[in-house]
């Protein structure tokens, strides 16, 4: 009969989460995550199978907490171009109240991870693909409602946006600055116009 968990998993998880994002995945030990979780290595093993099961569990989770942030503020905006908006302020006020400079777990992941970790390149490719879908829906739909300008195709537009947002996060690791990161959106945004 296996183990019932008699742990929470989603504060386990955030335990791990903040761990991770802090050490980065070769940066952190098991010892890291007994201390940080408060269960034993064999809870742990036992639970998610190993480190790296534990960490893309970890991924999943902070990806999920974003999605739902991203997908909240799209379905609050107005237009295509209070989405986008939206969607760089959500990342500029994590940018500002992160004190500690550890920027995105998923972009630290990937610069940290990609090329050692097929499992890691896999979630990496998923969630890519996702961002730009997402990305090319609200182009598409600014691109139809005469808001952007159609010099380029939605899924060109969403690729330059993705890697925008992901430049602009890097960036926002050493320079907190609000109006310089404001002045940065203003900026990439308006390539769309």
């Amino acid at each position: 009969m296996p183990k019932v968990e008699t742990f929470n998993r989603n504060q386990v998880l955030q335990k791990a989460t903040e761990i991770f994002h802090k050490k980065g995945y070769n940066g952190t030990s098991m010892q890291d995550l007994v201390d940080a979780t408060s269960l034993n290595r064999s809870s742990i093993y036992n639970s998610f199978g190993s480190k790296l099961n534990m960490f893309l569990e970890v991924l999943s989770h902070y990806q999920s907490i974003h999605s739902h942030n991203f997908s909240q503020g799209i379905a609050q905006s107005y237009n295509a171009t209070e989405a986008i908006e939206t969607i760089f302020e959500l990342h500029l006020n994590e940018i500002v109240t992160d004190n500690d400079r550890k920027g995105c777990l998923v972009i630290n992941c990937k610069s940290e991870m990609v090329n050692q970790e097929p499992s890691i390149k896999s979630f990496m490719e998923k969630n890519q693909d996702r961002m730009i879908a997402m990305l090319e829906d609200i182009v598409t739909k600014g691109q139809m409602e005469k808001i952007f300008n159609q010099e380029q195709t939605a899924n060109q537009y969403a690729l330059y946006l993705f890697a925008s947002i992901q430049g602009f996060r890097m960036i926002g690791i050493l320079n907190k600055n609000k109006e310089d990161l404001n002045t940065l959106i203003r900026t990439i945004l308006k390539v769309l116009y």
